[in-house]
């Protein structure tokens, strides 16, 4: 997958790459932090500082949603979502050809990465959202906390399953967008990974793709 650099083109600009490894950790921490799988972890260290740690990875995704929505109207080419937003009949279609190993290559992201980001920031979205009700419901604490202040203990616990379920539901979708950036990147013979550390890909050979 080596390209001399001469072959190389500037495609994820310092703040898309920023957003994606920050966003990456800080989901990793969030998780780690918090649920009955690290229970035995959460008992052989604080749980009080398990809870701040979970929270402050909870509002540093919600302000890095924040700023890819700005950026997704005002940043580079590649960062914009009219850049890779397709209509359902391309995603679909570029799904069909990726199964049969047919599917062009795109520079910046292809149809069905497109759809992929648009599902992780709603998954985000809805887990931070539940996350901060979850917070003012239970701990009266967190922006919310004027609201749902006084919650019964059956709301506690809706919320806490909406919470949870919004979780697995993004978790899940990160296992497909994994799953995608490694078949693409077999597909192509391109390190995608390489690629958001570097914001370099290998250029466009034709106007059609590679």
């Amino acid at each position: 997958m080596s390209t001399s650099d001469s072959s190389q083109v500037p495609v994820w600009d310092p703040l898309v790459r920023l957003f994606h490894w920050i966003l990456f950790v800080s989901f990793c921490l969030a998780y780690f932090s918090e649920g009955e799988v690290f229970e035995k972890v959460q008992d052989r260290l604080d749980g009080e500082l398990l809870q701040t740690m979970h929270v402050w990875a909870g509002y540093t995704i919600a302000g890095l949603l924040l700023f890819r929505l700005l950026w997704g109207f005002i940043g580079p080419q590649h960062a914009r979502f009219s850049d890779f937003v397709f209509g359902p009949g391309a995603t679909l279609a570029y799904a069909r050809d990726v199964l049969t190993l047919r599917a062009r290559r795109y520079l910046g992201h292809n149809p069905a990465g497109g759809a992929m980001i648009v599902l992780l920031l709603l998954g985000l979205a809805s887990t931070i959202l539940t996350g901060l009700a979850l917070y003012a419901a239970d701990k009266g604490l967190g922006p919310l906390a004027g609201l749902l202040l006084e919650s019964s203990d059956a709301t506690i616990d809706t919320l806490k399953e909406a919470h949870e379920a919004a979780t697995n539901f993004t978790l899940l979708l990160v296992a497909g967008h994994l799953l995608g950036v490694a078949w693409e990147s077999l597909l192509h013979r391109e390190n995608l990974v390489r690629a958001m550390i570097t914001g370099r890909k290998r250029r466009q050979t034709s106007a059609g793709g590679d």
